[in-house]
């Protein structure tokens, strides 16, 4: 048997997948923590060209002075002391286990987010293969959801989903669904726009009625993009789901922890974990519970 075959064989897949699954997880924290950052450089640089602080096609002021900064470069860093992290101490969950949640340079505590994304990615990878056997499904479910992590924490961060992401990941549930992976294309194409569509009117409404916006149009390019994957039939389920977790979270956090009013509360944590409920499960909670959404 051959090395693909055995890694595909039902009882070694999944293994195989968590593990991989594990060590997307670890690239995950590096997108969460540094692409804000980036796109904050970005638009310090337009806002510098815009100024007209120096000539058409010449770097402002504000970019040469600062080092090359990205995914990739430079080397992840302890963010207490600045030294950078050995490959030994870069493990996913092994090394922030090991390390009892500190730095060995510093010993500044490592937040917990880490391994949390960390064990996420591999949970969705092993999920996706045993839900969806070796199939471009299975794949199409892992970059699926491993995308919805990364958007999820950087808007509990930053109360942004980036384009960067939200985009790609609407476009690939397009082209995955040129084979019908998930749904028909037709579906696709139409859970895309009335994805986009549904929080827009929303949004829209919301501002006639009060003054004042009540999301961001990054949520309408986020449930545009799970349409994409999921097709319009799932849109019901998702906006049904992300608003009653989302009512109860707020609530409580207004109760317990005394959120103001006036703060706002991101929305695309409830949308990504709607998102991926009602892929792996969404047929199930519509035939049994909720057979309106048939």
């Amino acid at each position: 048997m051959s090395v693909v075959g055995w890694l595909s064989q039902p009882a070694v897949l999944p293994w195989v997948a968590l593990v991989f699954g594990l060590c997307v997880g670890s690239f995950l924290n590096v997108v969460i923590h540094r692409l804000p950052r980036m796109l904050d450089r970005e638009w310090r640089i337009q806002c510098a060209e815009l100024a007209a602080e120096g000539p058409p096609g010449v770097q402002p002021p504000v970019a040469q002075n600062e080092s090359p900064y990205n995914l990739w470069t430079p080397r992840s860093a302890c963010p207490g002391c600045g030294k950078p992290i050995p490959a030994k101490h870069n493990i996913p969950l092994v090394s922030w286990i090991s390390l009892r949640a500190r730095c060995a340079a510093c010993g500044a505590r490592i937040s917990a987010r880490y391994p949390i994304v960390e064990l996420a990615g591999g949970l969705v990878g092993a999920y996706a293969t045993l839900r969806f056997g070796p199939s471009l499904a299975a794949l199409g479910a892992m970059l699926y959801c491993w995308s919805l992590i990364a958007l999820t924490a950087i808007d509990l961060d930053t109360q942004l989903l980036p384009d960067d992401i939200t985009l790609p990941l609407l476009w690939g549930g397009l082209l995955f669904n040129l084979g019908s992976a998930f749904v028909p294309l037709g579906s696709a194409v139409i859970g895309a726009a009335a994805g986009y569509l549904a929080l827009w009117l929303v949004f829209w409404g919301f501002k006639l009625l009060t003054g004042k916006e009540g999301m961001g149009y990054g949520d309408f390019k986020l449930l545009a993009a799970i349409g994409a994957w999921l097709g319009w039939q799932m849109l019901p389920l998702v906006i049904l789901l992300s608003s009653v977790v989302g009512a109860v979270i707020g609530i409580g956090l207004m109760v317990f922890a005394g959120h103001g009013r006036d703060k706002p509360i991101p929305f695309g944590p409830y949308l990504a974990a709607a998102g991926v409920i009602a892929l792996f499960w969404g047929s199930e909670i519509t035939s049994r519970w909720i057979p309106i959404l048939k």
